[in-house]
């Protein structure tokens, strides 16, 4: 879904979901950030994920959504847990809850959100959201967090909506994957390209091992950067433009055999980044998924 790329208000953004579940997209992602101060200095920001999350839950009816991903210091980790839980029960137990530790430093110090120690911190946010969607309760006191004999109830499912780690980090790994069903990198990480998949599942796989999880049990997920007609770049977070030099385009069936090949790499989910993100370019992506719906 779009971020910063230019403003959109909730009327496209609400057409935009609804056409992406009728274009036939399996899943739908939010990015979670409160603000961007640009290399000018000006400032942007998208709408608030968590009801943008909602929102989608209430429209539609089969398309898995989930935030791409939620920085968890951002929030009290036992609350995220219960907005997590309430979004995944409004979608019908659609959520599929990406976290992930943040990176950019402005939004965290504009908002009064501590910056440092960022992977002592999750790891104790992530104790929390998991032990309660997965289990309902935890009694749990840190460095950083508590939540003392906290409940969380109702619940959307038993063992809750899945969880995946937006980051390949040795550490961010060694602490999420025993509990986690999938992982995720940005396009960056491949070079857009199913050739920079196997390392990653290599490093990840090894992770898996080492902490004692059957590395199948763990699913690949990967950003791809998609050139549309009329796609120029998407306007990023970090100060600049995204001109990927290799961005995926062509006609619908060069497209569709590039995703295939990460599929044959071992990634069970691709997700697009569409450039430009309208709802035109939403709707021109439905042949390519009849064709990869095909086989």
């Amino acid at each position: 879904m779009p971020e910063i790329e230019r403003p959109v208000r909730w009327p496209e953004l609400g057409t935009m979901i609804r056409t992406a579940e009728e274009a036939g997209f399996d899943s739908l992602w939010v990015g979670d950030h409160f603000l961007y101060r640009m290399e000018d200095r000006s400032v942007d920001a998208p709408w608030d994920a968590w009801s943008l999350l909602a929102a989608a839950a209430a429209i539609t009816s089969r398309i898995t959504i989930g935030p791409l991903v939620t920085p968890v210091g951002f929030y009290n980790p036992a609350v995220l847990a219960k907005k997590a839980a309430t979004v995944d029960e409004i979608s019908g137990r659609r959520l599929v809850l990406g976290l992930g530790a943040g990176w950019n430093e402005v939004e965290f110090r504009s908002y009064g959100v501590p910056y440092d120690n960022r992977i002592s911190r999750f790891a104790e946010a992530f104790t929390i959201i998991r032990t309660l969607l997965q289990e309902g309760a935890i009694d749990f006191e840190g460095e950083y967090f508590s939540a003392r004999d906290c409940e969380l109830v109702p619940r959307s499912r038993p063992g809750g909506p899945p969880i995946m780690i937006g980051s390949v980090g040795e550490r961010m790994l060694d602490i999420t994957l025993p509990y986690v069903q999938s992982w995720n990198v940005w396009h960056t990480d491949t070079g857009n390209s199913p050739a920079g998949v196997p390392a990653l599942r290599a490093k990840v796989d090894a992770a898996c091992v080492k902490v004692g999880r059957d590395p199948s049990a763990v699913e690949a997920t990967v950003c791809v950067f998609v050139r549309m007609s009329g796609g120029s770049g998407r306007r990023q977070g970090d100060g600049y433009t995204d001109r990927t030099p290799n961005p995926l385009r062509g006609d619908p069936e060069i497209v569709a055999e590039e995703l295939r090949a990460y599929a044959r790499a071992g990634v069970r989910e691709v997700q697009l980044v569409v450039d430009p993100i309208t709802v035109e370019s939403i709707a021109a992506f439905a042949p390519i998924l009849e064709l990869l719906d095909r086989g």
